[in-house]
């Protein structure tokens, strides 16, 4: 394979309602069939009027920005100081939202596209019925990377191009089959389109040349296939983020239900757990006969009938009312870390006549 990478300067400025099909196609006639546009957002939320004006400087442009961001966000991911790194509308996960205050006047923001995919649909269209150009088009935009220090374009709308090369099912050289491997083929040509755009060039478009392609006679499922489903996403908050909503989901965790005996190993994971932040002195017996198990049962007002395991928590000596409050969280993180091996529990007063101050039951 041969790419080539190729400027496309002499757009200008772009302003609400101009026509882009029209200034690409003027700016490079050498366009042709197989080529790949990638057009940068900016210019295509200038066209589509995807701006709001806001204060110059001062306290009243703050205030005016985080109105914006809040408006173009669905859920803040994560947030230290005044950066805050949230999931737009569309789904993407990226800093402020997207919002830019560059390149453009300083009494303006421009926010994304609505609608990348389909701005990259309507751009496409217009280019292969006026001017019998078939191209697929990228909107991409600059990102941040989790892990990573410095930033990349990236795509936020396709048409007319797989978003991902899917070489699942392939053997390599080496027999061994492909299982995971998925590349985001769109990420990476966006990426190289910027190698040649730049940031204060006023080269908001670049064409690649080469990349072993047919352009599809549909659209494609466009960017949105990029986006990872939450129910597989097993990085959705920062850390403080997820530390907090950790914390307020142990203070309401459910109860036990159902007869079904947990697994020993699993308790002794969630004991074992909590046992390196405990308060010294705290202690966790795991009542596993049978038989003291029913004779402690017996004891204990309201025990869930269907319970098949007692665990009994006693506090270090002699008890003074700090200590207790440590017990308390103690106990707490216990359920939180039962909870998190899947084993529910219910928070019983002690039986009378031990020196437990709490039991679960599960």
């Amino acid at each position: 394979m041969n790419l080539e990478i190729m400027p496309v300067p002499g757009i200008g400025h772009v302003s609400e309602g101009d026509d882009l099909a029209a200034m690409i196609v003027t700016a490079a006639p050498w366009l042709r069939d197989g080529d790949i546009l990638v057009v940068t957002s900016k210019v295509v939320s200038k066209a589509e009027g995807r701006l709001v004006d806001v204060p110059a400087d001062g306290p009243e442009r703050l205030v005016a920005r985080a109105e914006v961001l809040a408006a173009e966000t669905a859920r803040v991911v994560a947030a230290r100081g005044a950066t805050r790194i949230v999931q737009t509308h569309h789904g993407f996960v990226m800093a402020a939202a997207g919002i830019d205050a560059s390149n453009v006047d300083k009494t303006r923001l421009v926010l994304l596209p609505v609608d990348p995919d389909a701005s990259a649909r309507a751009l496409r269209a217009a280019l292969r019925h006026r001017y019998g150009l078939d191209v697929p088009v990228i909107i991409s935009d600059t990102m941040g990377r989790p892990w990573r220090n410095g930033l990349t374009d990236v795509a936020l709308g396709v048409a007319g191009l797989d978003a991902i090369h899917d070489h699942r099912g392939e053997v390599d050289p080496y027999g061994n089959e492909l299982e995971l491997t998925q590349m985001a083929v769109v990420d990476e040509l966006a990426g190289a389109g910027e190698l040649v755009k730049g940031k204060c060039d006023q080269v908001p478009v670049a064409v690649v040349r080469g990349y072993p392609a047919t352009p599809q006679a549909d659209d494609g499922l466009g960017a949105r296939a990029l986006i990872r489903d939450s129910s597989m996403d097993l990085f959705s908050l920062g850390t403080a983020e997820a530390r907090a909503t950790g914390l307020a989901e142990a203070a309401t965790l459910p109860n036990r239900t159902g007869a079904t005996s947990p697994d020993p190993a699993a308790i002794d994971r969630a004991i074992a757990t909590v046992g390196t932040t405990a308060a010294p002195g705290t202690v966790f017996t795991h009542v596993t006969d049978p038989a003291a198990h029913d004779q402690l049962a017996g004891t204990i007002p309201g025990w869930p009938v269907t319970a098949n395991t007692l665990l009994l928590a006693a506090p270090p000596t002699p008890v003074d009312p700090f200590g207790l409050v440590r017990f308390g969280a103690d106990v707490h993180r216990l359920r939180a870390a039962l909870a998190a091996e899947g084993l529910p529990s219910t928070l019983l007063p002690p039986p009378p006549g031990t020196s437990a101050t709490a039991a679960l039951a599960l």
